[in-house]
């Protein structure tokens, strides 16, 4: 890997898709709490996620830190390898499981939402000349917006770009970026993921709580004797002091 990523596959994605109205900052998964504090995650808009062996190593803490906040509002991009992370199969709640064959064939992306804003400046395809296949059935939820599909020239097809929502956060899986192959330096993957990044940002964040309220207006065929659980368990603890 570190022969096309010297300073790490994070740092590449990071120096290609900086731009001004980007403020990005790394994590990695030696980091203290893999650079995903509490405070960090809070603070985050877009968290984009990419994995490969060490998805066990991954503390089950920091993986529902990072779901709760998703379903708050947080856009989260999972790359590559990332779709058999623990965060990913947790928000697609199935395997994410696929076909796969290292064999540095070419692949063809057919952009089949040119309306989207995540395909916005990609051509009616685009071509990445060696990368490790995907092929289908990948297990992951129908209800996926399926952005690109890919060709690869062993034969295979694969649903390459999708994007879900779940909970207020957006979700965009991206097949490629292999670690053998410089494919984080492609103009077109790169356009792709700043794309996406602008996309997934959250339009609101709000807190999943349950909470019992008071109604806006009088209820006037209340019945008297009936009482919430809620409001029973409260009374009895209560009581019993």
């Amino acid at each position: 890997m570190k022969k096309h990523y010297p300073r790490g596959i994070h740092k590449a994605i990071a120096d290609g898709i900086g731009a001004d109205d980007l403020n990005i900052r790394l994590a990695a998964l030696d980091d203290p709490e893999h650079g995903l504090s509490e405070e960090t995650v809070n603070a985050t808009d877009v968290l984009i996620w990419w994995g490969h062996c060490a998805h066990g190593e991954v503390k089950d803490e920091i993986v529902n830190r990072v779901h709760k906040r998703v379903l708050e509002g947080m856009g989260l991009i999972v790359l590559h390898s990332g779709h058999f992370s623990k965060i990913f199969k947790a928000l697609m709640g199935t395997s994410c499981s696929l076909k796969w064959r290292v064999a540095g064939e070419k692949e063809r992306l057919w952009n089949i939402e040119p309306s989207h804003p995540i395909s916005q400046g990609i051509g009616e395809y685009f071509e990445l000349p060696h990368v490790e296949m995907y092929g289908e059935r990948f297990d992951i939820p129908q209800d996926g917006r399926i952005i690109f599909i890919s060709w690869f020239e062993g034969g295979e097809i694969f649903r390459s770009g999708v994007a879900f929502e779940r909970g207020h956060g957006k979700v965009f899986y991206f097949r490629p970026g292999h670690e053998t192959y410089p494919i984080f330096y492609d103009k077109n993957v790169l356009k792709v993921l700043g794309n996406a990044v602008r996309w997934a940002r959250p339009l609101i964040y709000l807190a999943n709580t349950a909470t019992n309220v008071k109604p806006l207006e009088v209820i006037h065929s209340q019945d008297p004797n009936n009482v919430s659980v809620g409001a029973g368990i409260a009374q009895n603890a209560k009581g019993n002091g």
